[in-house]
């Protein structure tokens, strides 16, 4: 039975990694489960100097999910270089570097930084407010998505992953234009924007007023905008949003999805990640699946 799936020329023995911002690089984690049964590991944003993030409070709870508005709090890359990197390569997983910054300048410094370092795919996210364009995010432009992407793919060595925002018009022209800058392959959804109020305080539930949406909620609207991309584009893509059982990984990955990330779901259970590959072994054996590519996209 073969899980191994794929990604930009880069073979993950099975399709699942974590949501960037949920799994910090693993070692609190990796108490509870081993990081080696992991397709990839995701890590937390890393920008080229330490981000000290959105002021308190910055999460909530909602029905079926939660809020968070963290401001993409981070250490730097230096401190990533020589803490997390060298942590992560004592485990046989891939590591995926999700990288964040304020202009196209930022995210070049990162990549170029990278660029020697032992990680296999950076996952460049685009919902970071771009400051030269007023704040709008990089990713709900397609011209500021392909005009950064096209930036970054020149300088990095590793292949690329454009983290779609979900907060557009339509997903698959942003996903058309990150594929035409030449982006290796897409991750998606980040979380949609919402907001909470506190009734009883009569102010904000987080102190940013809109923060980003996660969990079970929003699985319905992640399967469709996957299923949209994935028949628009040719790019292997990364699915998540919501995903906290191995029924809703085989959703994605039927929808098109190449591999999955697990993100809210790990702050309820640790464990979930294993489970739900052990979930996804048992539905192969029961339906005599022999390759875990024959479900990719399977449903049209």
């Amino acid at each position: 039975m073969n899980t191994k799936v794929s990604i930009a020329g880069v073979e993950l023995k099975n399709p699942i990694t974590v949501a960037s911002g949920t799994f910090g690089s693993g070692m609190e984690y990796g108490e509870f489960i081993d990081l080696s049964k992991l397709g990839a590991v995701t890590t937390k944003g890393v920008a080229n100097i330490p981000w000290p993030g959105n002021p308190t409070p910055r999460i909530a709870e909602t029905y079926g999910g939660m809020m968070n508005a963290i401001g993409l709090q981070n250490p730097g890359i230096d401190t990533f270089c020589e803490r997390d990197i060298p942590f992560l390569k004592t485990k046989d997983t891939k590591i995926i570097v999700n990288v964040c910054g304020k202009s196209e300048g930022d995210y070049v410094e990162v990549v170029e930084r990278l660029g020697d370092e032992p990680v296999d795919l950076l996952e460049i996210n685009v919902s970071c407010p771009n400051v030269k364009e007023g704040g709008i995010a990089f990713g709900q432009n397609p011209k500021a998505l392909f005009d950064i992407t096209k930036a970054v793919k020149a300088k990095a060595k590793q292949p690329i992953i454009m983290k779609l925002s979900p907060n557009v018009t339509d997903i698959t022209e942003m996903a058309k234009a990150a594929e035409a800058a030449g982006s290796d392959a897409l991750s998606l959804i980040n979380t949609l924007t919402g907001m909470k109020i506190d009734v009883k305080k009569r102010t904000f539930a987080v102190a940013n007023k809109t923060a980003g949406v996660s969990g079970p909620a929003i699985k319905p609207i992640a399967v469709r905008m996957v299923y949209q991309v994935a028949n628009a584009v040719k790019l292997p893509i990364i699915g998540m949003g919501g995903i906290s059982t191995a029924e809703d990984a085989l959703e994605f990955i039927m929808a098109g999805a190449t591999a999955v990330a697990v993100g809210t779901a790990n702050f309820r259970n640790p464990y979930v990640t294993t489970e739900i590959i052990k979930g996804i072994e048992e539905y192969m054996i029961a339906g005599k699946i022999e390759d875990i590519n024959e479900l990719i996209g399977c449903v049209k």
